[in-house]
């Protein structure tokens, strides 16, 4: 099935176009755009640089991706964008390409929902089936986990990590590193504890629930050193797969400072 372009919408003959693609009235495509099958672009959209669509996104108005990234580093070398399958990608998103500097690759992984103004800035690394509502932005340099949801107009600070299944909550200016299956929360954020709306969504156990609880508790609890706890909840819950995925990323070399509860 070959693609179907409106005649108001200007396609460079170099982009490749994928089986069913569907390109609506008044979007632009560039030399450089790869769209596999099944992309769909509704009208107004603008995709350019070298930028890659994985199969079944749906491109809502006005949404601009593969723009050059916003860093004053950048002298128009050929960065690239490519994002997964099945995205949703709603009214005025911008992604933009890498940069030299991080490697050169903006990479948005599958089954995301991107609202309204959300923004994936240069030499992200998005996992799958996120959630961004509403002028959500990425800083540059995030690394971000599957199954986040980022709340209205959230923001997350360049080179931050995000872990898996965090939430963040509306307004959230994000600074610190989260911590898989944390809930954040306040205008500079800080950690509420574990996302556990989120964490029964996707079908965790009693006892899974159970032993993050009881590891968070020893993790952010009063005794001893921050470095003594994260010790003892290493060995403590060392046959916990989802606590070991904790205490990895406390231990991994990071940008960031750690984001911790506040003191009562």
């Amino acid at each position: 099935m070959s693609a179907t372009i409106h005649p108001s919408a200007l396609v460079d003959p170099k982009a490749e176009l994928g089986s069913g693609v569907e390109i609506g009235p008044y979007c632009i495509v560039g030399p450089d755009v790869v769209l596999h099958d099944g992309v769909r672009l509704l009208n107004h959209v603008n995709v350019e640089g070298h930028t890659e669509l994985g199969p079944a996104c749906t491109v809502h108005s006005f949404a601009s991706l593969g723009g050059a990234p916003q860093h004053l580093a950048h002298k128009g070398e050929p960065t690239r964008l490519i994002v997964g399958a099945r995205n949703s990608i709603r009214e005025h998103v911008t992604m933009n390409t890498g940069t030299v500097v991080g490697g050169g690759v903006t990479r948005v992984g599958n089954d995301g929902l991107f609202m309204v103004g959300s923004h994936v800035a240069h030499d992200c690394v998005v996992g799958d089936h996120v959630v961004f509502a509403n002028n959500a932005t990425l800083g540059g340099h995030v690394h971000m986990g599957d199954y986040v949801f980022m709340g209205g107009l959230s923001a997350v600070h360049q080179h931050t990590r995000v872990g898996r299944q965090a939430f963040i909550g509306g307004l959230a200016a994000v600074t610190k590193d989260v911590i898989p299956f944390g809930s954040v929360w306040g205008v500079y954020a800080h950690l509420e504890g574990l996302n556990l709306v989120g964490l029964k969504r996707r079908g965790f156990g009693r006892e899974q629930i159970k032993d993050l609880r009881s590891a968070y508790r020893l993790l952010f609890g009063p005794e001893g050193t921050f470095q003594e706890r994260l010790d003892d909840v290493a060995r403590v819950f060392a046959h916990h797969p989802d606590v070991s995925e904790i205490v990895d990323f406390i231990r991994a070399g990071a940008s960031r400072p750690l984001c911790l509860p506040t003191l009562d």
